[in-house]
């Protein structure tokens, strides 16, 4: 199942995230991965099956279940599930432009 999702003001604050490093977009894509759009126009893949699935995912270990990897949402420019996981933007945005992409290592 694809779901994409923009960025959109925080309703509360009035607040649009606007760093270059923040995610505008994303789609979850199968196998735990997803395609994502930063603020700067940058692009690339985040697979994070190996790390849903590792013995110490910590908190991304409810991830492994399909229908909470697909609850993913966007606030604020940073890419968020339910019980609190989500991506550190700036890092990931690092990564995706020096790789393309980013995966977990082994």
């Amino acid at each position: 199942m694809s779901v994409e999702t923009v960025a959109e003001t925080d309703r509360s604050a009035g607040v649009v995230a606007a760093a270059p490093w923040r995610v505008s977009a994303f789609s979850v894509l199968s196998g735990y991965r997803l395609a994502i759009t930063f603020v700067d126009g940058s692009r690339g893949i985040a697979d994070m099956s190996k790390l849903v699935s590792s013995n110490n995912a910590g908190i991304f270990s409810a991830l492994a279940n399909p229908r909470v990897f697909d609850q993913a949402r966007l606030e604020l420019g940073v890419i968020t599930w339910p019980g609190g996981a989500d991506l550190d933007p700036d890092w990931l945005h690092d990564e995706i432009l020096k790789h393309g992409e980013w995966l977990i290592p082994d």
